[in-house]
Order: structure tokens, then C-alpha cells, then sequence
């Protein structure tokens, strides 16, 4: 079978549409009565993520409704299932079948989607629809001094080898640097009723030796779940098993930009030129022996680790954010910060930060009404409908002009978020409009407040969980206190130091990799033996010599946010 048809076949398309028979009456009203008309069109999008961040089967038909009225466009989603999205997005891209737009994961410049997309792009494979976006409302900010930071703007979107093009979109944009946003907390959380019979003070759990200390007594306190099973003291992230620092900071030698490069004075240094890796796999491999953290920890999927979270199987969940349903009623409360290897927790912020992207292939026909549709829903009508859905049913617009949510669609977000969602929207986790909408972020003006549902639950009951997890984690002093840095990633310049060959870059994304089997090795020594070999294959693509280029860049200027 060939990848188009194995591309073809993992499809999931999202079907609560208008049907083609009405739609020509609506497009004809959408025609003569919409100042927001695009086109009589279907504009398909194909999401390189994963099927929760994807979203391709949440839109309600009343929405979907909405937008073929006011813009004449049916949108249509599909994504591809796989364990990978960079596999995936690589297949796709390979296949060369593309849809009207793309979507995919793209923080920043260094991660792994990047050099394939930079690649897709310097071949033809994108349009140039930086003349559309220039003409546009919310998309023409980008091309404002200072709206983007360094790496939207100087690697992905508007770069020098390029004259002038754009082919991708960079997402996520605050309109204001360093903007604390929906003030939203993440990484490790534990269940407040543990911490309080164990009379402890999350926050003050700062290393990881004090962590090992903690899980040793959660698992001799005999603490049960809400279905009376044992708890697990450590389990994964409520996305699933990941890698992820959070849990074990000092023990992974790199800073906020989490690229495993950092500073040793004024060496460069990955972190394969270090023992931080040999470090961690022993403290890993001693809590999968002792039975303090769960043996899926790093592979278990999604679906049963927001479960787990949820009946609170999990003492400590290692990865999830304070706007989550499963702790809307505080359940679970932060834990730490765990302290960086230099013995530091403080905030550490970029200038703007970007998160996931989109591109038009060069197969789609008038572009430019995929720009047009895309501008549209990161605009002010668009972005309302996307965030909190139809005004009489879902919310009402208070004196201020802004929305006041369904006061009972946020209680059922609050007891039946999976009943909830199926009103179609992002405030119910809905996330069909996250590729295209979700930038030009600044919901308490835009919104009233932070996040969908705050005020309501203010006004009902005094107490918001999100807003008290705020004050337990002493948000407001940290913010204060931050750090700002508007620099590019470490791995941000790779694709300069080592053109298109990609050893390197292969290299470094098989290190990740190899330090999880070390986690899960038979033994210590294969475990070793597992890091060598990683080791090795970076000196042999040139890490040293790349991380020497770094220290070049630094002492020419450049701002490295390692």
C-alpha cells in the first residue's frame, strides 16, 4: 500500500457539516447579506498532531452553520493517526497529497518539524502568501515592528534566504511581550488531600531528592483512589507518557528553552558532553525498581492517564495545567517547582513565544481565500465564535460588550466535560479552531477575563480553582520577578551550521530517544552502554564543533535562549 493510501486510510474526517443539498440557498444569503462572505468553497485542513490537539470532530453543526452563513466556507478537518506527528507530517509531506492547508506542531524554530518544513518550503512545496497576510487584519500585525519575537520572525516566517516570502504561519502570538496570558500553571501537581494528611507544603519540594522522599512515604501511607485501588505516587503527564523535565529538573542540564543545551561557565555544552543523562537514568531506573513511579510512565496513551488523573490514581500526575478539568476542583494542587541543575526555579519567559503553525501547499487553489477564511477567525467574530460559541446560547454579551457565559454549560464543563464539549467550541474544549484562530491573544481584553467560565464561577461561588492554584503557586510574585529573554533556540540555527544533510539534528532527536530506553534498560550496564552509543553518534555528527558555533554566535551578538 502506498503512503497516500495509508495517509488516505488514517484519515478522520470531521462530518458534522452542512450538507452540499442547503448549501447553495445559504451561500446565496451568505452572498447578499454577509459583509464576512469568502467564497462558495470547502477549505480542508490536515493536522499533523495528535487527535486531541487536532480537534477535527468537535464543531457542532450549529456553528458550522454560522460559518457557511456568514462566510460562504465549509471547513473540513482531517488528521493522520499516528504515535508521532514529525513521522507523520514527514509521510505527508513525502506524499506530496496535500489539502488546502496544513497544521502542525511548531513551538519554535527548533523543533524536529522544523528542517522538514523549511525544507517543503525552499522546494516549492508552500505558496508565498506573505501579499495576503500583509492585506489582512490580524494577520497583517505580524509584519509590525516588534509584534513578532526573534524566531517567529527571523526563522520561520520572514527569513532572509527567502526575499521577502512567507510559507509558514507561526501561532500563539501574544499581543503584548512577555504577556502571563491566562496566568496558565503547569507541570507537576499532587492531590491535596495526600499533601495535607502528609503535612506537607507542595511548593517547598524543590530537588529531586526531596521528591524521592516524598514518593517513599506516599507509597507508605496506603493511599487509595476513588475506586479503592492503591495509588501509583508518581504518574505520567494527563497527555500520556512523555519525557518531560518538569519532575526532575536538576537533573537535565538545560535551561528554560529546553533543548538540552546549556551554559558551564562560558562553554556551551548538550548535555551528552555532561553526566546529567547518567544522573537521571539512575534516578529513574531506582523509582521504576521501588515501585514509586508508574511503569508506563513514558508510554502509557492519553486516554488513561487523564483517566488516571481523574479518579485520582496518581498521587503526583508529573505534567498538566491549572485550566484542566480534572482539577476544577482543586483536587490537585502544584507541586515545587523543581529546581534547575544552577539551583534556580525563578520564571524564565521569552519576549513572545509561538506555538504550532500552518501552510497553504502549493496545490491549493486561490490561496488567498484560505488566507482571507484564516484571517477571519483570528478576528474579532471569528475568535468569539471559536472561543465561546453561538451569543444566546452559549453566552450573552454583558454591558462591557464582552461575553458572559452560559452559567449552566460552565457548571456541565465543570461536572460532564465530555458531555460539554459537544457544544462545539474552544471554552468546552473544542479545538477545531486552534490552527487557524488561536493567535493575536490577549483574552482579558478581548474577553473579559483569562480563561472561558472565570467570571461566572467567580460570581457563583466566590472560588475559582484556577485563580486559587494563581495564589498557591505565588504566580503574581513570580511574574514580577521573571526573567525575559528575546533570543533564538539553540537548536534554531542548525539548519546554518549543517545545510540539509540533518546529522546533527538526527542525531540529537536520537539522543531524546536513547535516554527512555536507558530508563528501560535490563540492566545498568546496557543502560550505559544505550548513552555511549548516543554519545558517540553526536561527537560523530559534530556536536562539539556545533556547540563551539554557538559560543561564535554569542560573542557576535546573538541572544541564545537556552
Amino acid at each position: 500500500m502506498s503512503i497516500k493510501q495509508i495517509l488516505k486510510k488514517s484519515f478522520m474526517v470531521l462530518t458534522a457539516m452542512t450538507s452540499m443539498a442547503s448549501g447553495s440557498s445559504v451561500v446565496g444569503q451568505a452572498e447578499e447579506q454577509s459583509d464576512a462572505f469568502i467564497a462558495d468553497r470547502e477549505i480542508t485542513g490536515l493536522i499533523f498532531q495528535s487527535a486531541g490537539d487536532a480537534g477535527v470532530d468537535t464543531m457542532s453543526p450549529e456553528i458550522a452553520e454560522y460559518i457557511k452563513q456568514r462566510t460562504g466556507i465549509t471547513l473540513k478537518l482531517e488528521t493522520v493517526t499516528s504515535e508521532d506527528s514529525t513521522q507523520a507530517l514527514a509521510a505527508g509531506l513525502a506524499a506530496g497529497d496535500m489539502p488546502d492547508f496544513i497544521a502542525f506542531y511548531l513551538n519554535h524554530s527548533g523543533r524536529p518539524e522544523f528542517p522538514l518544513l523549511l525544507q517543503a518550503a525552499n522546494e516549492g512545496m508552500f505558496h508565498d502568501i506573505a501579499p495576503y497576510l500583509k492585506e489582512s487584519k490580524t494577520y497583517s500585525k505580524y509584519f509590525e515592528e516588534g509584534y513578532l519575537p526573534r524566531d517567529t520572525k527571523e526563522n520561520i516566517m520572514m527569513r532572509e534566504d527567502q526575499d521577502g516570502a512567507t510559507y509558514l504561519v507561526h501561532m500563539a502570538i501574544d499581543q503584548n511581550p512577555a504577556d502571563p496570558g491566562t496566568k496558565q500553571i503547569g507541570g507537576p501537581y499532587i492531590r491535596r488531600d495526600i499533601a495535607e494528611q502528609l503535612g506537607i507544603n507542595p511548593q517547598e519540594i524543590n530537588t529531586t531528592e526531596q521528591l524521592k522522599d516524598l514518593l517513599i512515604k506516599i507509597k507508605e501511607g496506603d493511599f487509595k483512589d476513588d475506586n479503592g485501588s492503591p495509588v501509583v505516587p508518581l504518574g505520567p503527564t494527563v497527555w500520556g507518557g512523555s519525557e518531560r523535565p518538569f519532575i526532575y529538573n536538576d537533573l537535565v542540564w538545560e535551561g528554560a528553552g529546553g533543548e538540552k543545551f546549556w551554559k558551564d561557565g562560558d562553554q556551551v555544552k548538550h548535555e551528552s558532553m555532561t553526566d546529567y543523562a547518567e544522573k537521571r537514568v539512575a534516578y529513574v531506573r531506582n523509582l521504576l525498581a521501588e515501585g514509586l513511579m508508574h511503569p508506563e510512565f513514558y508510554t502509557m496513551e492519553e486516554t488513561r492517564a487523564a483517566e488516571g488523573v481523574m479518579n485520582g490514581s496518581f498521587a503526583i500526575t508529573s505534567d498538566i495545567h491549572s485550566y484542566r478539568p480534572e482539577i476544577g476542583d482543586l483536587k490537585y494542587v502544584p507541586l515545587g517547582p523543581i529546581n534547575r541543575v544552577d539551583g534556580s526555579n525563578h520564571m524564565v519567559m521569552s519576549y513572545k513565544s509561538g506555538y504550532a503553525g500552518w501552510a497553504v501547499p502549493a496545490t491549493t487553489e486561490n490561496p488567498e481565500e484560505v488566507v482571507k477564511f484564516a484571517d477571519w477567525l483570528a478576528g474579532p467574530e471569528g475568535k468569539l465564535l471559536y472561543f465561546y460559541g453561538l451569543e444566546g446560547k452559549h453566552y450573552e454579551l454583558g454591558e462591557d460588550g464582552k461575553p458572559i457565559p452560559n452559567a449552566d454549560l460552565v457548571k456541565l464543563q465543570d461536572e460532564n466535560p465530555e458531555e460539554a464539549s459537544k457544544e462545539g467550541f474552544r471554552g468546552v474544549r473544542a479545538f477545531w479552531g486552534e490552527h487557524l484562530a488561536f493567535t493575536d491573544m490577549n483574552n482579558l481584553e478581548q474577553f473579559g477575563e483569562a480563561a472561558w467560565g472565570d467570571k461566572v464561577r467567580e460570581a457563583e461561588s466566590g472560588n475559582n480553582a484556577a485563580q486559587e492554584i494563581i495564589k498557591l503557586y505565588d504566580y503574581d510574585k513570580r511574574y514580577e520577578e521573571k526573567e525575559v529573554i528575546d533570543g533564538l533556540y539553540a537548536r534554531a540555527y542548525l539548519n546554518e551550521f549543517e545545510g540539509k544533510e540533518g546529522d546533527l539534528n538526527a542525531a540529537l532527536d536520537a539522543w531524546e530517544e536513547s535516554v527512555v530506553k536507558a530508563y528501560y534498560a535490563n540492566s545498568d550496564e546496557e543502560a550505559q552502554a544505550i548513552l555511549d552509543a548516543a554519545r558517540q553518534d553526536l561527537l560523530d555528527a559534530g556536536i562539539e564543533d556545533y556547540c563551539q558555533f554557538l559560543q561564535e554566535k554569542e560573542k557576535n551578538g546573538d541572544v541564545i535562549f537556552y
